[in-house]
């Protein structure tokens, strides 16, 4: 969960510079962002119902992020 929150910041802080940059870029980041919050969070939601371990859950999530790092890093 550490790793999680740390990574995570990362991410909210590149995100910040894309949508303080604003223009067009900024608007597809922040549909994007919406747009995976929300698909995270009910996909999350049916692996805990079926019988996912939190575990299994908070890596998932975490591979998530770092793909966000990557990508935003670029």
């Amino acid at each position: 969960m550490m790793l999680l929150a740390a990574e995570s910041q990362t991410v909210i802080a590149l995100r910040m510079m894309k949508l303080a940059g604003g223009g067009a870029a900024a608007g597809r980041e922040a549909q994007r962002m919406t747009t995976e919050k929300v698909t995270a969070m009910a996909e999350a939601g049916v692996r805990l119902m079926t019988g996912a371990s939190a575990d299994s859950v908070v890596s998932d999530y975490r591979r998530k992020v770092r793909a966000n790092i990557r990508r935003l890093s670029k």
